[in-house]
């Protein structure tokens, strides 16, 4: 058997409750809530392609077995989501809800130095989102980019 697959990707968050808010009012992600919406125990994306999930950084890190000393990263962390458009408007139209769902806007869309079009974006955790276009990219049928 090969680990040839990402079923999920967890995020750990500071405040369960304001990124509930934040991911499914503001960016309209479709979501199930594990325990009680104004502090949630875990929540699951029911998103195309590989799913996330949030959970609270600190029960995360309790959960990995990590020392209790072990805090959150700040800043960069290497790590991007991306959420890949089928158009340069698209990523304009992406970019602007993100932001007036409370997102900090790294770098406007622009033309990038590979030919497409693209931008980032931080969210209130802290995790980076890049909201990008290639002029030759294909979807399949779940819109997952064709790599």
């Amino acid at each position: 058997m090969k680990l040839n697959r990402l079923n999920l990707l967890t995020l750990g968050v500071k405040d369960m409750a304001a990124s509930l808010k934040f991911y499914r009012e503001g960016l309209g992600f479709d979501v199930s809530v594990v325990g009680d919406e104004t502090q949630p125990n875990v929540i699951f994306f029911k998103n195309k392609g590989t799913r996330i999930s949030l959970f609270p950084i600190e029960d995360l890190i309790e959960d990995i077995g990590g020392p209790l000393a072990l805090t959150p990263p700040e800043g960069f962390t290497g790590v991007t989501l991306a959420y890949n458009g089928k158009s340069k408007e698209e990523v304009d139209q992406v970019m602007a809800q993100a932001l007036a769902a409370g997102a900090e806007l790294i770098k406007a869309p622009q033309t990038t130095s590979w030919g497409g079009y693209g931008g980032y974006f931080k969210e209130l955790n802290g995790f980076y989102w890049e909201v990008a276009f290639g002029p030759d990219w294909q979807f399949d049928d779940n819109d997952m980019l064709i790599v």
